[in-house]
């Protein structure tokens, strides 16, 4: 169950150095912009001064509003670091399950994330919101994001189960089980929208189109060690997943514990997406779309792959982010219809262009 991915063979790229700076510059300016833009414009010149500011503990305002302040340091920052690292996380997981499937249409859906995590969060949210209602104070807004983290967790770690046999992970076995298992998640998460209260679809309904608008410190925290840890992991499976593109028999033949791999890449895709739709809900294409732009321009060895995914999904992200917030104003849309509406463009030029390859 693989497909090749898309080849640029016979196409003149840039450096990679060069290309990974210009998606960290790319980055910054979408970070500095999310900072910026809003309902609220804050020029540049006031941002600096609020950063500088709160970095070297100066507490009077100096050419800057207290309203800016609050706005910069409370409102937008805690929501720009969560949405990069919302946005690394699910394209650099894209880039990890195209190379471990060998599949250009595999994203972090087909690991039963998402699915597992949305009938975890509807679940919370209809049987057991209550709950939330008894722990300490500064532990109950993030109940629901960790019972969706819960719940994306175990449900991959079901699939690795059920794909694990005699300790080899069959890919195939994988990808049907996560579809299966998939489907099976959005059936229950559909049962328990119909049996919930008006309140409760409304909340639920918010969720699963994705958003930053709950973006918390607190939330950043939680979700920083799991993304850190996807982003630590992938200097240590670059060479592998280069290998396994040759296929399995050949990776180990060059050397490769492909076994160990396949765990370790799914692990970290789990930990790390898991986190990222707890913390923002169900964001759809960054992760199809960003490695493919990435792979297209830069080439498809995972060295530089992983990180310019990494920059890219971060910087889309953002910039997804800071139109759903001005677009219809002072409303805000869904964080992911906005994506939607530029990946599904995306997706089908892709399909024309490799339908021959699909069959």
């Amino acid at each position: 169950m693989s497909l090749a991915l898309p080849g640029i063979a016979g196409r003149t790229r840039p450096p990679a150095g060069l290309g990974l700076l210009v998606l960290a510059l790319l980055a910054l300016a979408a970070f500095a912009a999310a900072l910026c833009l809003g309902p609220v414009s804050i020029a540049p010149d006031r941002l600096w001064a609020v950063l500088r500011d709160a970095i070297t503990g100066t507490a009077a305002p100096s050419g800057y509003g207290i309203r800016e302040r609050v706005v910069v340091l409370d409102v937008r920052l805690p929501r720009a670091v969560l949405g990069a690292l919302a946005g690394a996380a699910t394209a650099v997981s894209g880039a990890i399950l195209q190379g471990v499937f060998r599949n250009p249409l595999a994203d972090p859906g087909l690991v039963g994330v998402s699915p597992g995590a949305a009938l975890a969060a509807v679940a919370f949210i209809v049987l057991a919101g209550d709950l939330g209602l008894m722990l300490p104070g500064a532990l109950r807004p993030l109940s629901l994001s960790v019972a969706a983290f819960a719940g994306g967790l175990v449900t991959t770690l079901l699939i690795g189960r059920l794909a694990l046999r005699e300790g080899y992970i069959s890919v195939a076995t994988l990808l049907f089980a996560g579809l299966a298992l998939g489907a099976l998640a959005s059936a229950g998460t559909g049962l328990l929208v119909f049996l919930s209260t008006e309140q409760q679809s409304r909340e639920f309904l918010f969720w699963t189109l994705g958003s930053l608008g709950g973006a918390t410190w607190a939330k950043a925290a939680l979700a920083a060690p799991f993304v850190l840890a996807l982003l630590v992991v992938m200097p240590v499976i670059a060479r592998g997943l280069d290998a396994l593109a040759l296929g399995e028999a050949e990776a180990f033949h060059l050397g490769i514990r492909v076994e160990r791999l396949k765990r370790i890449a799914i692990l970290a895709v789990a930990g790390g997406v898991g986190a990222a739709v707890a913390a923002c809900g169900v964001i759809g294409f960054v992760g199809l779309v960003v490695p493919h732009l990435v792979r297209l321009t830069l080439g498809p060895s995972h060295k530089v792959l992983l990180p310019a995914s990494a920059l890219l999904g971060a910087a889309v992200l953002l910039l997804a982010d800071v139109a759903a917030r001005m677009l219809a104003a002072p409303a805000e849309l869904p964080l992911g219809v906005v994506t939607a509406l530029i990946g599904a463009p995306f997706f089908l030029w892709l399909l024309m262009r490799r339908r021959g390859a699909l069959g």
